[in-house]
């Protein structure tokens, strides 16, 4: 449910106090000062997802301040990020002044003094939550406050466009959802924090597993994508490359080991049935990504002990003889034997990267 404030149908005379008590009753106690002999109309937007109230706002220039006498009569800790939308703002906290245009973020603690200065019409949404929701050590946070977060490229821009497409969606969430969707954003937020800061603190084990096997599940459905990498698969997982790194490195291998290895498993499953289906090496290759014969070749024999071209001709062979899904001529000798060993691995270790000799 949106609750919407307004004060377009008030006299221009009448629209300062209306809006200083509509914005101190959205978000925290504040001073508001509006800076138009004729105030412009303002109003604010709100939905609640579970503790987060996500606001719409959009009014003329004005000077909101935080001071010791509203934090000792409040006594309430929140937080708030304003993503910026329209129009410039000039922040203060904690030392700090920023510029924070159109498309960046910033953060805002109620417990300390601040002071946010529009000159021009604007418009931003806002984000506003209790201090405890937000899973980050208070001198990390401290550092960041009147901090411009660029929207438009790295770790910031992933957690800029989650909120943004989390405000755009509020109206339309139930509770449950809301309250899921808006945990996730903190997480996210706290996570750049972290990453801001130097000091990256993965996420648990059970959560880290239950992330990766997701991640996982998306490079299997984007393999034949040549131009699958870890920025993309970052990106659409709301994470860091760093933290997808650390993800795969908990397993002894590296994001490009694991699509490689899920490649080559796939071509040599595919490979010595590509014949009757009038398919050449180079097009099992293109089928899973390969854009290089020459560097598939290389390092399917890597991997398996033989060519695309050896195992194409003979891989049904093995596996008629062998029994064996990765079977090479029929025995565990020579080239044949890295296969076996292959296919031995996979049926004692399912899901995992193969493990070639």
């Amino acid at each position: 449910m949106s609750v919407v404030l307004s004060t377009a149908s008030l006299p221009a005379a009448d629209r300062g106090e209306r809006w200083h008590h509509a914005v101190s009753r959205t978000f925290i106690p504040l001073d508001v000062r509006l800076l138009e002999d004729d105030p412009s109309p303002g109003s604010i937007v709100s939905h609640r997802l579970g503790s987060l109230q996500v606001s719409r706002v959009q009014a003329g220039p004005q000077v909101v301040t935080r001071s010791r006498r509203l934090i000792a009569r409040d006594g309430k800790r929140f937080l708030i990020l304003t993503l910026q939308r329209r129009g410039s703002a000039l922040k203060e906290q904690d030392g700090r002044e920023a510029r924070i245009g159109p498309g960046d973020f910033s953060l805002s603690d109620s417990s300390r003094l601040f002071r946010k200065k529009v000159q021009d019409a604007f418009s931003f949404t806002s984000f506003h939550f209790p201090r405890e929701d937000l899973r980050v050590r208070d001198e990390d946070l401290r550092a960041l406050t009147a901090t411009a977060f660029s929207g438009r490229e790295g770790s910031a821009a992933l957690v800029g466009t989650y909120f943004a497409r989390l405000a755009r969606e509020a109206g339309h969430l139930d509770a449950p959802a809301g309250r899921q969707f808006a945990a996730t954003a903190l997480d996210l937020l706290a996570l750049l924090i972290n990453e801001r800061s130097g000091r990256f603190t993965p996420q648990g084990p059970e959560t880290a597993a239950a992330t990766l096997v997701r991640v996982k599940d998306h490079i299997l459905r984007h393999l034949a994508d040549p131009g699958l990498a870890p920025p993309g698969i970052a990106a659409a997982h709301f994470m860091s490359v760093r933290y997808l790194h650390k993800l795969f490195q908990a397993e002894g291998v590296t994001v490009g080991e694991w699509i490689r290895t899920q490649r080559l498993e796939r071509c040599r499953r595919d490979l010595p049935h590509s014949p009757a289906l009038g398919h050449g090496v180079a097009a099992v290759a293109r089928r899973w990504g390969f854009t290089s014969p020459s560097h598939f070749s290389r390092a399917f024999r890597a991997a398996y002990g033989m060519t695309p071209r050896e195992w194409q001709i003979h891989g049904l062979f093995g596996e008629g003889a062998g029994g064996g899904t990765g079977g090479g001529f029929g025995d565990a000798t020579g080239a044949g034997a890295g296969v076996v060993a292959t296919g031995r691995a996979e049926r004692e270790h399912p899901g995992g990267p193969a493990r070639c000799p």
